[in-house]
């Protein structure tokens, strides 16, 4: 399961995931950006942290944002190295196929855990042709094979498969040794991923939603209807109830009275 704050890491965790992942989708969902590109390392950096104060029990992962490991695998293991020691998470995930092997490589050789991603990979969704469902021919999908290959040789302790025939996916999952994450790839997957706001319901109603992503509540309308309610409550002055407020002695508060009017008196002499 995603996340990128305090609230999500922590409900997360309680709700018994495994992995929690600070996904850069977190660009859109929590800061309003158009896309994940637009997200940068110290970004990712605040959100890592706030999510890690959240959470106990799970795994937890840091997403390498677009600009953050592609220019060597030196770079890589820089962005990596302060993705656990100022994040606090304790793996990090970035997209790529068999050209990123030499990199994640290089990042696990001084133990730091890598989920590797492919097929779908938002981040290169424009040299892809958009979001795109891959693997949809024998010839693409074997090249997805040969990426999986590729970073499981390289050191990934698993690997995301996004937008993937069902089929596809979980052949490539019975031929490797290490587990498939799935989303949009079918059940023949390991394990699967959500982002926490769409598997929530917390966006307003016309949000485009993909394909895979089954809603198991509808948290912006309930929250929506709660601001509402506390609204009416206010106006007619049905909140706060004495419930919700503080007393004070009957004595402190006659006293307190006849203070206010010695006070008044002495404004009024003025």
């Amino acid at each position: 399961m995603t996340a990128h704050d305090f609230p999500s890491g922590l409900v997360a965790d309680e709700g018994g995931m495994d992995m929690i992942l600070v996904g850069d989708s977190l660009a859109m969902v929590a800061l309003g950006m158009k896309d994940t590109n637009q997200v940068k390392l110290d970004d990712i950096l605040h959100h890592c942290r706030a999510v890690s104060r959240g959470v106990r029990s799970a795994f937890t992962i840091g997403d390498l944002p677009m600009g953050s490991y592609e220019v060597s695998p030196e770079h890589a293991v820089s962005s990596s190295i302060r993705m656990i020691q100022d994040g606090r998470v304790e793996a990090v995930k970035l997209e790529g196929g068999i050209e990123l092997a030499p990199t994640i490589s290089r990042i696990t050789s001084i133990g730091i855990p890598v989920l590797g991603h492919i097929g779908l990979t938002p981040q290169r969704s424009h040299s892809l042709g958009g979001f795109r469902v891959q693997g949809r021919t024998a010839a693409s999908a074997s090249k997805l094979f040969t990426d999986a290959l590729a970073l499981q040789n390289a050191g990934c302790f698993s690997l995301v498969l996004e937008a993937v025939p069902a089929p596809v996916a979980e052949l490539i999952t019975e031929k490797l040794r290490i587990p498939t994450i799935g989303i949009g790839a079918g059940n023949g997957c390991s394990g699967q991923v959500l982002v926490q706001i769409d598997m929530l319901g917390n966006f307003p109603e016309g949000r485009f939603m993909p394909k895979f992503v089954k809603q198991y509540a509808n948290v912006f309308e309930e929250s929506k209807k709660a601001m509402k309610q506390y609204r009416e409550d206010v106006r007619s002055r049905a909140y706060p109830a004495k419930e919700h407020t503080y007393p004070i002695s009957p004595e402190e508060l006659k006293e307190f009275e006849e203070i206010l009017k010695k006070r008044s008196a002495e404004f009024e002499d003025e």
